[in-house]
């Protein structure tokens, strides 16, 4: 089966996705910066499910992503699915900084070091990099500047890294997964509700367990636009990594 290392696996999508992939069998290394709801996962499938704290903010977050990587003898697929983000209609210095700090810095020096392992390895079969983006990156929201500008930046950065991917023959292929509204703690850590909409979150927002509706659909298609209202039987959600090269191969 295949081997997959999730980072961002605590909570929201990336939970969600660890649980399933473990459960069809899949060996999964599982990060993130707390370690009590990593453990929780790894209770549901101890023997298919290592785990490591990993900030992706932090000095040694490579070091430690590629201890995770031993810990599972391999890397198959990596999930980038870490991130943070606020309704910050005031613009609040410290809110954009953290906001940047991990969904800009921190995403790219974890994904860069998943494709230096892709490069650097010689592996028979396609490797597989997947991010978690957001469609809040193709157009922005208002009240979440900071975080429509970071996941413009991580569309930005994955599509750089394919066409890197070609010029230097490495053999991997790349997923951005774009969701609209989702029922996780992400959305739910808005500081106000009302600034962030909440009548739009109640109606338009889908439950996290539900995201995967539309993904078999996208099977073979780069990017993966799933829409706020999504839903699925969530085992499918197996099948989003499955898609084929991208446009420059």
């Amino acid at each position: 089966m295949k081997k997959i290392v999730i980072i961002g696996a605590s909570s929201g999508i990336g939970r969600r996705m660890a649980i399933d992939f473990a459960r069809v069998g899949c060996r999964v290394g599982i990060a993130a910066r707390r370690s009590e709801p990593l453990g929780e996962v790894k209770s549901l499938y101890p023997s298919n499910v290592a785990a490591m704290t990993i900030d992706v903010t932090a000095p040694d977050a490579v070091k430690r992503f590629y201890d995770l990587i031993e810990l599972i003898d391999g890397m198959d697929i990596f999930i980038n699915a870490a991130g943070t983000g606020f309704a910050d209609p005031d613009l609040d210095d410290s809110r954009i900084s953290t906001t940047l700090r991990t969904n800009v810095d921190g995403f790219a020096r974890l994904t860069a070091a998943a494709y230096r392992y892709y490069r650097d390895t010689a592996n028979v079969s396609q490797g597989q990099i997947a991010a978690i983006t957001s469609v809040a990156g193709t157009k922005g929201i208002g009240v979440a500047a900071a975080y429509s500008a970071s996941k413009r930046f991580q569309q930005s950065f994955i599509d750089a890294l394919e066409q890197l991917a070609y010029q230097q023959q490495v053999n991997v292929a790349f997923t951005d997964i774009r969701p609209g509204f989702v029922d996780t703690p992400l959305l739910a850590d808005a500081h106000d509700r009302r600034q962030s909409g909440s009548a739009y979150r109640d109606s338009h927002t889908a439950p996290t367990q539900s995201l995967y509706r539309r993904l078999p659909l996208a099977c073979g298609q780069r990017i993966v636009a799933t829409g706020a209202a999504a839903d699925m039987a969530s085992y499918r959600a197996q099948l989003v990594i499955l898609s084929q090269p991208g446009r420059y191969r």
